[in-house]
C-alpha cells in the first residue's frame, strides 16, 4: 500500500469511499443526511483540502484523508478494507509529514473514536452540535506528545 496526493479525477471513488465508510460506521446517519452530504464532499469539502490516498499495487484506492493545517478533516476506509491497516497508514503519514495533531469525531461513531485513541488522541473537549448544525456531538481530540506513532 502506498500513500499519494488525491487528484480531482479520484474524486469521485473518494466519495464511494465516503459513502461505504459512512455506511458501516456512522449508523446515526439518515438517507436523507447521507444523500446532503455527498455532495458537499464532492463540491466543497474534497477541493479545499489536502488529500491523501492509499492505492494497493493494482491501484485500487482504499481510503483517504484530508487535512487542513494541523487538523485531520476526513479519515475514511472503504468498509471492505478495514482492518487492515489502511486508516493506521493514512494518520501516520498525516503526523509524519503534515504535522497533523488534532480531529474531531462524531461521538456517535465509537469505533472512530477508539481508533483515534488507539493511535494516541486524547479528547479536549466536545460540541453538541456538528460542523453543519446538525444535533450529532463531536469530540475535539488532540494527539498525546506521548504518542507512539511514527513511520
Amino acid at each position: 500500500m502506498k500513500i499519494e496526493t488525491a487528484l480531482p479525477s479520484h474524486f469521485e471513488r473518494l466519495a464511494a469511499i465516503w459513502e461505504s465508510s459512512v455506511r458501516a460506521t456512522h449508523h446515526f446517519l439518515q438517507e436523507s443526511d447521507i444523500a446532503t452530504l455527498r455532495p458537499l464532499l464532492l463540491n466543497m469539502y474534497l477541493p479545499n483540502l489536502q488529500v491523501i490516498i492509499a492505492r494497493d499495487e493494482q491501484g485500487s484506492i482504499h481510503g483517504f484523508l484530508g487535512v487542513d493545517e494541523n487538523r485531520i478533516e476526513m479519515l475514511f476506509v472503504d468498509a471492505a478494507s478495514r482492518g487492515k491497516g489502511v486508516g493506521k497508514l493514512l494518520l501516520t503519514c498525516a503526523v509524519n509529514h503534515f504535522g497533523v495533531n488534532e480531529v474531531d469525531v462524531n461521538e456517535q461513531n465509537p469505533q472512530g473514536v477508539a481508533f483515534y485513541q488507539h493511535m494516541g488522541f486524547v479528547q479536549v473537549g466536545r460540541s453538541a452540535l456538528d460542523g453543519q448544525g446538525n444535533p450529532f456531538p463531536l469530540l475535539h481530540m488532540r494527539l498525546s506528545r506521548h504518542t507512539g506513532i511514527s513511520a
